[in-house]
């Protein structure tokens, strides 16, 4: 079954959630590993990208599964998921007297179906992604791009719900700022 034609998409995909290039390395090579192990399991039900995606993305939940039990306590706040909830919201709210207004209101995006289905887009998301809080990515990953539940991964990362939805919250208006920015403001330039 040529699975090591799928290699360089199963890296991507790996380093986009884990963002330490070793780690994807090493979850794909156990992925493949995995594949060619379960070769007789594989009942064609779907592609083989997806099978394989499927096992990567159990493999990726093993990984975060180990860096929450083996997470040195000095280390659970880290790169700038300590930004207090007002200290975020003054990024992108004015305060007012009576409500908060955007500091710039979100741009209008013409036809957002059509970008996802552009290669170019998902490169910028990639590198949009790349540049969140790590703690932020993640749970953006889990719940946004792998489909787990909030309770999971409020038991896999050791949060509590409230933690979750902030660290959404924070991931998603960063996306957006960041998209805009390098995506949607170069399709609306001449």
């Amino acid at each position: 079954m040529g699975i090591q034609q799928y290699r360089d998409y199963l890296y991507r995909y790996a380093l986009l959630r884990l963002r330490d290039e070793a780690r994807a390395e090493d979850v794909v090579q156990e992925t493949l590993l995995a594949a060619l192990q379960a070769d007789n399991a594989f009942a064609g039900r779907s592609s083989v990208k997806t099978w394989l995606t499927g096992i990567l993305k159990h493999k990726i939940i093993d990984v975060y599964r180990r860096q929450a039990r083996e997470r040195p306590v000095e280390l659970q706040e880290e790169d700038g998921d300590t930004l207090t909830d007002e200290a975020f919201s003054g990024l992108y709210f004015e305060a007012g007297t009576e409500k908060e207004h955007w500091r710039a209101a979100p741009a209008i995006w013409a036809n957002p179906e059509q970008s996802f289905e552009q290669k170019r887009f998902w490169e910028v998301f990639d590198q949009c992604a790349e540049r969140l809080p790590k703690k932020a990515a993640r749970v953006f990953s889990m719940r946004e791009l792998m489909g787990m539940e909030t309770e999971d991964i409020c038991q896999e990362l050791g949060i509590t719900s409230t933690n979750c939805w902030v660290l959404l919250y924070r991931a998603r208006m960063n996306l957006r700022q960041c998209l805009e920015t390098r995506w949607f403001a170069t399709l609306t330039t001449p």
